[in-house]
């Protein structure tokens, strides 16, 4: 058995977490399922311990005492449209649902911020006025659009 991360986000499921945990690790490089703990090796898992991007992660199935919440969100920086476009659609396929602002919610419940690095840069402006556009752009948005961020900050 290996020694787990000294500090790691645990994430409650009523069931399926580790379809979850393998369904998150194929999204993000530098992420890997580290050990699955089952009580009964012929049952399911209770606890499934992972890496998404570097990052530890528990997937524990709970029960139904607690549900995710979007107070807590998995947070994400992407590089470009692309990486954009691939992680939001991956994310909300299957029963996902599209929130605001760069949110969503997954198939298992867990909400997600995509944030494009454009984002906070084009927020930080020195020109305070360009960065109120990209305020009011982001506020319309369900995933984000770089483009349409930065046509907002140059008022175009």
């Amino acid at each position: 058995m290996r020694a787990a991360a000294k500090v790691s986000t645990c994430l409650w499921y009523d069931g399926g977490a580790e379809e979850a945990a393998a369904f998150y690790v194929s999204l993000l490089p530098d992420s890997g399922i580290t050990e699955v703990i089952r009580p009964d090796p012929e049952g399911p898992a209770l606890i499934v311990l992972f890496t998404l991007a570097g990052a530890p992660y528990q997937a524990l199935n709970g029960g139904p005492h607690y549900t995710l919440t979007p107070a807590a969100s998995i947070a994400v920086t992407t590089k470009d449209q692309e990486e954009t476009d691939r992680l939001w659609t991956a994310l909300v396929a299957g029963g996902g649902s599209e929130g605001h602002c760069g949110w969503l919610t997954d198939r298992f419940g867990l909400s997600w911020q995509i944030v494009p690095e454009a984002l906070p840069r084009l927020l930080a402006s020195p020109d305070r006025a360009a960065a109120e556009r990209v305020q009011q752009a982001m506020l319309q948005m369900s995933k984000i659009d770089i483009a349409a961020l930065e046509m907002a900050h140059n008022n175009k």
